[in-house]
């Protein structure tokens, strides 16, 4: 049987025709399903352990059959609300003042988010971008697999009975078409633009009802405001709103130079949602002879984001890049849906939108778009903008074009190297919010912040700020534009695949150097020995001070690769570390601070005496560490979220950030700051009040419940420092923190050893399936709290040897 399967991938047609050939007694050995076909799409999928599907198909469509089918096996509810969401019907289904899961927009409730991606449906946005020719629009090769999985979710959705109670018997669970499955694209592409605004772009109205307005509702006071915004208080809310905290990433490439072998090694570790519709899926995709990659898909999508292919592999981080900009419009005094560009009046294009609401009432609003894109009256909730009788804003977001990611993943898919990978970045210029780093066989390394940006330079900025954008672009990168001059338009490069974005050779990129790494800053510090520099502010700062996460991560690596003859095991050693950089800095100077304290007593911030002596042994006894073992690390981890959030920054260390020494800088806490021992009480008083020992072990009281189970989750927050980064849900009346929003998500650790198999290790943590019936609901999450890794079955030989293979042939015929 196994030498016959293996005979199959030798092509795609005699492996689907030899697969329905199985015997009877051999299929029901595998666990193997029939669904025969009859002349339509069709693929053959092998389940090996944990559920993770490897795809095979004759072309691009059936490929795209096959994974659609795979993934509405595992995540069919996840998938049908995210569909439900760009066609615009959340308030239909589930009442305009919910919110969404916030992984397609921004947006606070199902309202505005209908109002915007029913318009974007309406306008027909990304039918028009589907049309374009590439490399503008998408590839016939895309443009069939995004037909295909359509095809391949419906069919499974028509053969098979929900067992997932979050939809079971839902009438919002409906077949998709391959301009849904686009138009879930485009949501991710505009996610950092657009998507941002949804809640500024369907509330803004004009600030008085006039002849063009007269069928619009009546304005909420905040969109009538005459008070121009404040500088300094939006540019740092710009700078919050850009800040990738809540959902960022680690990657490190190592060149052959510090590999035992030669080659290259890559750890990819994005930290991203851990429920919702921006999960990763774990899979193995092969056309035989065309295509050969495994690694993680965003749910939806037909391509796989973060992966490897038999020689190179890569990952994501989030970028610093400012996928955005506005335009600040100088208004028609006779008419504020009239602006004036080089004195002459343009009028806004208005769009209507109506949605279905729970009730049965519809909804209708007005939408105002410009030249530039629409107008939006804020940027998340601190970031007002205000439309009134002079002054408007639009935003434009070059994303909004650009439906071009599955391309830049599937020529990722395709590759032999790094430079592929480079090649592929160049050609599809489909990447919005993301760096790329990545590692070969051949012993190279890659960084590269490749991704679509408004092109705005630091030379425009200059000719062309208002007063606001003078404060707003040093602070944050986010460029406000005199929308009145036609000379401060964004222009083009010559390489660029689009008007408005800048070209591939602007962008920071870095080769070969012995690490690449990178944990959400800048490109500056990709590598502390040979910092990128000479790229526009809107890409990130330069000779800033980075996060520490980025310094903690910079110290391991260097250090790694200082030590050299590195393997893929040091890879996964470093995953799992979990040393907390903050605790390294700062917990020797708080114990001792806390010893000295007369009669171990801290005054919290009620007033009241604290005994903390038993902290201080607490705090000393402590490894300096958030494995799940470790014991004193909530208590510094509750300690060092209330210090951070009551001491400024400036007040925080002795000694200040220098660029010279950007990586052991800031550092020395200043224990006399006003607010350090309050903290310190604080975080006595709250453990005990939950009933939790200052020096219990930390997966105790840090986990998630799955099955009824508490499931111990190892890693630490962002402001720890912690690689393996997890962002908790405080709940101490429940036991601590009981679940994770964000975090380690899709890991993988990638080597070659000379033979024709990469060397792979990975982990998708919470598993395959958000189905709490299904059998891999939290297996790979179990393997998580246990700090251990699945090895990748990429070859044939190993996927035939898998003792759970499970072999299903699936067609869109009965």
């Amino acid at each position: 049987m196994r030498t016959r399967l293996r005979r199959f991938v030798v092509t795609a047609v005699a492996l689907l025709t030899a697969a329905t050939a199985l015997p009877a007694a051999a299929a029901q050995q595998q666990g193997r399903q029939e669904h025969p076909s009859h002349g339509g799409l069709s693929a053959v999928i092998r389940y090996t352990e944990y559920g993770i599907p490897h795809i095979v198909a004759k072309d691009y469509a059936n490929l795209g059959f096959g994974t659609g089918w795979a993934q509405a096996a595992d995540q069919v509810c996840t998938l049908a609300d995210g569909f439900v969401t760009v066609r615009g019907e959340r308030s239909r289904f589930f009442g305009p003042d919910a919110a969404p899961d916030g992984s397609l927009s921004s947006a606070a409730k199902n309202l505005s988010s209908d109002l915007y991606f029913h318009g974007v449906r309406e306008a027909r946005t990304v039918e028009k971008l589907v049309a374009e020719p590439a490399p503008v629009g998408p590839s016939r090769a895309v443009k069939d697999l995004m037909r295909g999985w359509a095809a391949g979710y419906n069919a499974w959705l028509d053969r098979n009975r929900i067992t997932d109670p979050a939809c079971r018997g839902a009438a919002w669970l409906r077949p998709v078409t391959s301009v849904d499955v686009a138009a879930r694209n485009f949501a991710l592409s505009v996610l950092g633009g657009q998507g941002r605004g949804v809640d500024g772009i369907t509330t803004a109205q004009p600030p008085s009802t006039t002849s063009a307005t007269k069928s619009t509702v009546t304005p909420s006071p905040d969109t009538t405001s005459t008070a121009t915004p404040d500088a300094r208080s939006t540019a740092e809310a710009a700078r919050e709103l850009f800040d990738t905290a809540d959902m960022g990433s680690n990657a490190v490439a190592f060149s052959g130079d510090t590999t035992a072998n030669g080659r290259g090694l890559l750890l990819g570790n994005p930290h991203y949602p851990w429920q919702g519709g921006r999960r990763f899926w774990q899979m193995q995709q092969t056309i035989p002879g065309e295509l050969n990659v495994a690694g993680g898909a965003l749910l939806g999508s037909a391509t796989i984001a973060i992966g490897h292919t038999a020689r190179v592999a890569w990952s994501h981080t989030v970028a610093t890049g400012v996928t955005l900009n506005l335009h600040q419009l100088t208004l028609d005094p006779a008419d504020p849906t009239t602006y004036l560009v080089d004195g002459k009046p343009e009028h806004m294009t208005k769009r209507t939108v109506t949605v279905d609401v729970l009730d049965g009432t519809p909804v209708t609003r007005t939408q105002w778009w410009t030249r530039y894109g629409p107008v939006v009256t804020t940027l998340g909730a601190q970031l007002p903008l205000p439309w009134t009788s002079t002054t408007a804003y639009a935003l434009n977001d070059p994303n909004a074009a650009n439906l071009r990611a599955a391309d830049t993943a599937l020529g990722f898919s395709k590759a032999r190297g790094t430079a592929d990978v480079l090649t592929a970045l160049r050609r599809t210029q489909g990447l919005p919010w993301v760096n790329t780093i990545a590692a070969d066989s051949g012993g190279h390394s890659l960084f590269t912040q490749s991704q679509v940006l408004p092109r705005i330079t630091d030379e425009l900025v200059q000719r062309c700020s208002t007063p606001l954008g003078k404060v707003t672009y040093p602070a944050s990168g986010v460029a406000v534009l005199d929308g009145s001059r036609g000379d401060c338009a964004l222009g083009s490069d010559p390489d660029a695949v689009q008007p408005g974005i800048f070209g591939p050779a602007r962008m920071p990129v870095l080769k070969d150097a012995p690490y690449a790494e990178n944990s959400n800053d800048s490109a500056w510090l990709t590598n502390a020995d040979r910092p990128l520099t000479g790229y526009e502010r809107v890409f990130g700062t330069i000779g800033t001070q980075r996060s520490m996460r980025t310094r903690g991560a910079v110290e391991d690596v260097s250090a790694m690769a200082q030590r050299g003859r590195l393997t893929v095991r040091d890879l996964q050693a470093q995953q799992f570390v979990n040393r907390v950089p903050a605790g390294d800095l700062v917990a020797d100077d708080v114990v001792r601070v806390c010893t000295a304290l007369p009669g171990g007593s801290a005054t919290g911030s009620d007033g009241k005496a604290v005994d903390v002596s038993e902290a201080c042994g607490s705090l000393k006894a402590w490894d300096h560490s958030m494995n799940t073992g470790s014991r004193g690390a909530l208590l510094f981890d509750r300690f060092w979220r209330k210090l951070t959030a009551s001491v400024p920054a400036a007040q925080l260390w002795k000694v200040p950030f220098s660029a010279a020494d950007p990586v052991r800088t800031p550092n020395t806490l200043n224990t006399d700051a006003p607010g350090f021992t309050t903290a310190l009480a604080d975080a006595v008083t709250e453990l005990r009040t939950a009933g939790i020992a200052l020096n219990a072990r930390l997966g105790e009281n840090q986990f998630v419940v799955r099955g009824g189970q508490r499931i111990p989750v190892p890693g630490g927050t962002e402001s720890l420092g912690v690689w393996n980064k997890i962002e908790p849900v405080w709940n101490p009346t429940a036991g601590g923190y009981t679940e994770v929003t964000t975090g380690s998500s899709y890991i993988q650790a990638v080597g070659w050893d000379g033979g024709r198999c990469p060397v792979a290790r990975t982990l998708l943590t919470y598993a395959q399936s958000s189905n709490p019936n299904s059998p891999h609901y939290s297996d790979q999450t179990r393997r998580f709290s246990d700090e251990k890794w699945i090895t990748s079955r990429f070859c044939e030989k190993d996927i035939l040897s898998s003792p759970g293979l499970r072999v299903i042939r699936v067609s869109d015929h009965r």
